[in-house]
């Protein structure tokens, strides 16, 4: 198979049918062998009832159908878990991402040799204070904290060879770092496309302003984890030992001023000095222990299910 288009959504019943026609045409008129696969992440319009219609009308349509909304990183890593094809295509539902790119970022994975190409929407057709703005500062914040030179880290419309998406683990809100999630498994050959952008055509948007916020967030999360996620007591050892040398080393001065340089001035527990230095022992003492710990969980963890399924459709056990 050549190519799998995944596509999450949440309540985009208007667009479905429309996106659907769209994707098709594309496909047959290039030839491809496809398949779509939609993933309700916990509609409560008439979406799932659609992606029924559709399958039945096309065995090429698949989908997933999720218990309640868990996010869009766990409708892609579900999409992830059962796509087939070649060449894996994520866009959104809701007909702003066009799905006549879709021949030409195939090839740039196929033939260019890309592990993973990512869209920008160089031209927006968005409100520029409330999304325009906020996601320049968010895209800068992201090239300079992952190393990774993209202009929009944001865009859904993205192509990936099969064997970055079945290397990488989406979880939480991580669908915005997938290409750093994807540099730092090995697949570091990542390209960027230029692609258009259409104003949303039905319904309203499901990301407010707080996504912005989530994001930051997340990106210092995915650098600590870039950095420190498989030996956390690099990080944690450091600061321990440089606070408890801190601590330690006002100790020290302490005693040696006391018992040989001042031995009638005031007490050591008077001093300021010495509430410094237990402080700062007992903060690198508990930096180790949080090491510790951390390296106790990493060779203990055991993989849970993030989403929980309610319906699948033409879809088999991969």
């Amino acid at each position: 198979m050549n190519i799998s288009v995944v596509i999450p959504l949440l309540n985009e019943q208007e667009s479905l049918t429309e996106l659907y026609d769209w994707i098709a045409k594309v496909m047959q008129s290039n030839h491809f062998s496809y398949e779509i696969i939609f993933i309700d992440d916990g509609s409560t319009d008439d979406s799932w009832k659609i992606i029924s219609q559709l399958s039945k009308k096309d065995a090429n349509v698949k989908g997933i159908r999720f218990l309640k909304n868990f996010g869009k990183s766990q409708a892609l890593h579900a999409g992830f878990e059962k796509a087939q094809g070649n060449v894996v295509i994520t866009m959104d539902a809701d007909l702003q991402d066009n799905p006549n790119e879709i021949p030409e970022l195939y090839n740039m994975i196929v033939k260019d040799g890309f592990d993973l190409v990512s869209g920008w929407k160089k031209k927006r057709y968005d409100a520029v204070l409330s999304k325009n703005l906020p996601s320049k500062l968010f895209n800068w914040a992201a090239r300079k904290t992952s190393g990774v030179k993209l202009n929009d880290f944001n865009c859904g419309l993205k192509a990936y060879h099969i064997d970055v998406v079945k290397n990488i683990d989406v979880n939480g809100e991580m669908h915005r770092y997938i290409p750093v999630l994807s540099k730092n498994a090995g697949f570091a050959n990542i390209g960027e496309k230029v692609v258009q952008h259409q104003a949303r055509k039905y319904g309203e948007t499901k990301f407010g302003m707080n996504r912005f916020i989530h994001g930051f967030l997340d990106l210092i999360t995915i650098w600590f984890i870039s950095r420190f996620g498989k030996t956390p007591m690099h990080l944690f050892g450091a600061l321990g030992f440089i606070m408890f040398a801190i601590g330690f080393g006002f100790a020290l001065y302490l005693g040696i001023d006391k018992l040989y340089l001042n031995p009638t001035g005031r007490l050591i527990t008077q001093r300021p000095q010495f509430y410094i230095s237990l402080v700062t022992m007992i903060i690198g003492t508990q930096f180790f222990v949080a090491g510790f710990l951390g390296e106790i969980i990493l060779r203990t963890k055991s993989d849970k299910k993030r989403y929980l399924v309610k319906e699948e459709i033409n879809l088999t056990a991969n």
